[in-house]
């Protein structure tokens, strides 16, 4: 299955929505669109993966990435809307820890 990256842009905020798969297949252009986003200074970045069903170890890498992005550009990264079972994975690595992650979008002000 192939992975659909929606990106939409609101000032200082991008939110990313993803519909399908994250794995070695189509993770190269994920890491791209997302690495660019996380060096824009103070900017920050919202994954929506509401609809993505699956994601393996690529999709993590690719994650730890952009957090180590964001790190050295002073921008910010927010994953929202995992499924149980994507959510899982973060759980089982201990990423969960230190990601942050929520369960929806919230308030218009973020």
């Amino acid at each position: 299955m192939d992975l659909a990256i929606d990106v939409i842009d609101e000032n200082k905020k991008t939110i990313v929505k993803l519909s399908g798969e994250i794995d070695a297949y189509t993770a190269p252009q994920l890491k791209e669109k997302l690495l660019q986003l996380t060096k824009i200074e103070e900017h920050k970045t919202i994954v929506d993966l509401e609809n993505v069903g699956y994601m393996d170890s690529t999709g993590l890498g690719i994650f730890i990435s952009a957090l180590k992005s964001t790190k050295e550009n002073n921008s910010s990264i927010r994953l929202v809307n995992l499924q149980d079972r994507v959510l899982r994975v973060f759980q089982i690595t201990g990423l969960d820890e230190i990601f942050t992650i929520h369960t929806a979008i919230r308030g218009g002000n973020e």
